[in-house]
């Protein structure tokens, strides 16, 4: 531990390295998942539950939703989404 230099002398610095429990909390996220838990599939469903909510709109609210997209305040279809393949 190395002393803090100037008006704070008294204090005392110190540093903790957290990539153990890091690494540890991650594990513990993906057993928790479950090994049925498919990632492919859950972006899938997500991208088509988007296109679901976002089906049927009429002309101006595809204008407006065109407007939000552009904007940047929605996503659009952007390389990243799950293949329906």
């Amino acid at each position: 531990m190395n002393h803090v230099p100037g008006p704070h002398a008294d204090l005392v610095g110190f540093s903790i390295d957290l990539t153990v429990e890091e690494a540890r909390r991650r594990a513990e996220v993906v057993a928790a998942l479950g090994p049925d838990w498919d990632p492919v599939a859950v972006l899938r469903d997500e991208q088509a539950a988007h296109a679901l909510l976002y089906s049927g709109l009429d002309e101006d609210q595809q204008r407006i939703h065109a407007e939000l997209v552009a904007a940047g305040v929605l996503p659009g279809e952007e390389p990243g989404h799950a293949s329906s393949a």
